[in-house]
């Protein structure tokens, strides 16, 4: 790869990537966990209430379940996408690009999809800090990787 200039705002890209998409699925592992605890048992005879949701949170409103699950997802991908991120500004050549860019890809679109249920659940309020930092975080992360993808796409 002929420019060198974008590798140190790639490098700089991934380590913020990093510790936002680590601070997500920290945070998301946490709400799961506590989802886990406090969640809803069916036994024997038991039939469940009229408006049951498998994907019950106890904090949050009703678009917390599917943020949460989409942004641990999203939290995995993405970690993925920097390890990969990672090889590319090591070796910074034409062979290394296409696993990079394409891991970022999917990142970004997961990332996308967390970020509108973030809305979602913005929209319809009654939220602890938690989820309002994971809330953040997928908004910043969805410029930040697009801002990534296009500096390790300009520098070929």
């Amino acid at each position: 790869m002929a420019n060198q200039q974008l590798k140190p705002v790639a490098s700089l890209l991934l380590v913020l990537n990093f510790c936002m998409y680590a601070t997500i699925l920290g945070i998301s592992g946490w709400a799961t966990n506590k989802a886990f605890k406090h969640g809803f048992t069916i036994s024997a005879g038991f039939d469940l209430p009229p408006h049951f949701s498998p994907i019950y949170f106890p904090m949050g409103n009703a678009a917390t379940g599917f943020f949460v699950i989409f942004a641990l997802i999203a939290g995995v991908v993405g970690i993925g996408s920097v390890i990969s991120g990672l090889n590319h500004v090591r070796v910074w050549n034409v062979d290394s690009l296409p696993s990079a860019a394409s891991a970022a890809a999917i990142a970004w679109a997961l990332t996308l999809l967390a970020m509108g249920f973030a809305w979602k659940e913005i929209e319809q309020q009654m939220r602890n800090a938690p989820l309002r930092t994971m809330e953040a975080f997928l908004i910043i992360l969805s410029a930040t990787q697009l801002i990534y993808i296009v500096a390790i796409h300009s520098a070929s």
